[in-house]
């Protein structure tokens, strides 16, 4: 996963838990809902590159290990 995209994911999370915790504080349950939602999309994001990286260094690996064969 790049820096960027995991410092984006994971500042989507931390303004979900602030949004959360304003909701909370107000009395506003739609915020509160809201950084929930925000909080789980990040996090979603973050497990579904981990799985797209974890594939593509499988792939890598896999090619690694034809071309060595084929010496």
């Amino acid at each position: 996963m790049g820096v960027f995209d995991k410092a984006k994911q994971q500042a989507e999370q931390l303004a979900g838990q602030a949004k959360e915790a304003l909701g909370k504080a107000t009395g506003n349950d739609e915020m509160k809902r809201a950084g929930e939602r925000d909080q789980v999309a990040g996090k979603a994001k973050e497990a579904g590159q981990d799985v797209k990286d974890r594939a593509a260094g499988a792939v890598d690996d896999a090619k690694d290990r034809l071309r060595d064969d084929n010496k």
